[in-house]
């Protein structure tokens, strides 16, 4: 019978040594709170991963041996540019976050993360609500159900403001008075407001990380989680991966989407055929008269208009 072949562990292939990717501009401003609204805050906890890390995540997938054509930041524009997924999923971050549950009812719809919320069952709920000063009550949005407007006159303010600091401290008072009465914790916070502020750890990758900012920070998100996503994106994204952020504001937070139909009148217009370009916008119902005569409430048509108005064409309607 033959002896079995012992290969020596010095002829195996050696493991290459690495360095873990890091990003200095980052790493200053670990656990520092960024404040954000009267008393909330974001502060990154932990991270992975840099701009390097997607640039190595997109190239692994050419091979062995093959030159590297472009220079990093020309490969992660393309790969901003023509929508990639995965080589931006190979960068995480862990954040710390104080906000108000109305705030944060909001943020949890993003189902891409990991989350551990404060627990009101096992603690005291934190002795904090979320205020309006009184030059920020907004009216409601006449053209989108979800949204607000312009201010309140100040003399409006000043007695909602009054009102909300009674609401939230009568609440609180009658919150500890049932702890204190031994009701259980679970049960004691049933009547708290939503402006009471919440904390989690919240943890997600970077592509998941640029949608939820491409969404809150859009003007037409609430003002609130607004605040939170800019201070994110401008405050802690821009230092983590500046060319990942730099291509993301190029391409998707400042780009403009054309549908076909938007992109066929634009053509139109600029051909300076008119006719054509209400031909088109005509057979796709945006020029629907009411009983009044006049054009139709048509939200399609209104962002086609703001997109004209975008690049100096006029609106030919």
């Amino acid at each position: 019978m033959a002896e079995p072949v012992h290969t020596a562990t010095n002829d195996l292939p050696q493991p290459e040594s690495l360095t873990r990717p890091d990003s200095p501009a980052l790493d200053v401003i670990l656990g520092t709170p960024h404040r954000v609204l009267d008393d909330g805050f974001v502060r990154v906890v932990d991270y992975m991963g840099n701009d390097t890390s997607v640039v190595q995540a997109a190239r692994v997938s050419y091979g062995a041996g093959t030159k590297r054509v472009h220079e990093d930041r020309g490969l992660i524009r393309y790969l901003m540019r023509h929508q990639h997924t995965t080589p931006f999923e190979m960068c995480e971050i862990k954040l710390h976050v104080r906000s108000p549950m109305d705030v944060w009812r909001q943020w949890i719809r993003h189902r891409t993360a990991n989350v551990n919320e404060y627990s009101t069952r096992y603690s005291v709920a934190i002795d904090s609500a979320q205020r309006t000063a009184v030059g920020e009550w907004r009216r409601q949005s006449s053209e989108n159900r979800q949204g607000s407007a312009e201010f309140l006159p100040l003399d409006v303010g000043k007695k909602l403001s009054e009102e909300e600091h009674a609401i939230q401290d009568n609440v609180r008072r009658i919150y500890e008075g049932r702890l204190d009465a031994g009701v259980a914790r679970e049960q004691a916070r049933k009547d708290l407001p939503l402006s009471t502020y919440t904390e989690a750890y919240w943890k997600i990758d970077l592509f998941n990380l640029l949608h939820f900012l491409l969404l809150r920070t859009d003007s037409r998100a609430q003002s609130e989680i607004r605040a939170y996503a800019q201070v994110i994106g401008e405050q802690i994204v821009a230092r983590w991966v500046p060319i990942v952020w730099e291509a993301f504001v190029d391409y998707r937070q400042h780009s403009v989407h054309l549908s076909r139909i938007e992109a066929t009148v634009i053509q139109a217009l600029i051909a300076g055929d008119n006719k054509r370009a209400l031909e088109v916008a005509a057979e796709a119902g945006l020029l629907k008269v009411n009983k009044s005569g006049e054009l139709a409430a048509n939200r399609e048509r209104t962002e086609l208009e703001a997109k004209l108005r975008r690049f100096g064409v006029a609106v030919p309607w």
